[in-house]
């Protein structure tokens, strides 16, 4: 990740991680710069790494001067990730926040979030109940709502059955000799059912968030949300509920014919398994959906 730097302080606060036990490529990472006046938290998505942000990241900070911080997930980006049967939401909402408070520390007038798919999920959900967070909201292929997941579950169903703790036991079962890590260097082979469990549970609370928010008394914090419509994990009905209750909305939509993936829509330059291929394809749209993020973040009154 050329530009970006291993957050080391990172791995002395969550002692899961370590030089040791993170895949090279999956690190933590931040990028700071004298005179900044805003910083931007970045969160990566369910199974995947902060490499998956990295591209946004580097033009944050390359191109709108912002300080920069990547998070990585509990249980993600591991050399023994051993099923991820440790994962907790709470967890993954103490890093996001513990980032955010370094962020604040270096630029607190204008600390903004935003994810991919899961990592856009937690941004919402902290920057409803953050202070600290007193900038903008980014989501990319946020998880919002659930299209399948990748057992071929598809939307409600398999958000039902992802609460069932004994639906999710029968599930870990069937893919309990499935290796997590894969081709892909950057991202686990396949989405765990226990990630896949916490998920849900983040989903169920956005929900309930969300639909405390009406015309009256709208969403107030400035949203730009970039989406595919060929995306076939997160549905963009999600999104688009967000978007109604939202007083300061700015949609990015991909038409279908694009093809742009759930995964890649965060991708400058597809990414490259170890044998050679294409694992996750790059989005081809990537430099104007960036020029739109300059035009929305430089807009800002």
């Amino acid at each position: 990740m050329p530009g970006l730097t291993v957050w080391k302080n990172y791995y002395r606060t969550f002692k899961q991680f370590s030089d040791r036990t993170v895949r090279v490529g999956c690190e933590p990472r931040y990028k700071t710069r004298r005179g900044a006046k805003r910083s931007i938290v970045l969160v990566h998505g369910l199974s995947d790494s902060p490499h998956y942000m990295t591209d946004i990241g580097r033009f944050f900070h390359e191109t709108l001067g912002y300080n920069v911080y990547l998070p990585l997930l509990h249980c993600h980006g591991l050399k023994k990730p051993r099923g991820m049967e440790e994962v907790e939401l709470e967890e993954w909402k103490r890093q996001v926040r513990w980032a955010v408070a370094a962020a604040a520390r270096a630029t607190p007038r204008h600390v903004s979030v935003g994810g991919l798919s899961t990592g856009g999920a937690l941004s919402f959900n902290v920057a409803c109940q953050s202070p600290r967070i007193t900038g903008d909201l980014y989501l990319f292929s946020a998880a919002l709502d659930l299209v399948a997941m990748g057992s071929g579950l598809v939307g409600d169903m398999a958000e039902r059955l992802l609460r069932s703790k004994r639906a999710k036991e029968f599930l870990d079962r069937r893919d309990r000799d499935k290796p997590l890590v894969g081709n892909n260097p950057v991202k686990y082979a396949y989405v765990d059912k226990d990630g896949a469990h916490q998920l849900v549970r983040l989903i169920k609370e956005n929900d309930g968030i969300i639909g405390d928010f009406d015309s009256k008394q709208p969403f107030e914090k400035r949203v730009f949300a970039a989406h595919s419509h060929a995306d076939e994990t997160a549905n963009i009905a999600g999104i688009k509920k967000l978007q109604r209750r939202s007083s300061r909305f700015t949609a990015y939509y991909i038409p279908k014919r694009k093809g742009v993936t759930h995964g890649g829509l965060v991708l400058q330059e597809d990414v490259i398994g170890l044998d050679g291929s294409v694992c996750t394809p790059r989005n081809v749209l990537f430099d104007d959906m960036m020029d739109q993020v300059r035009r929305f973040a430089r807009g800002r009154r």
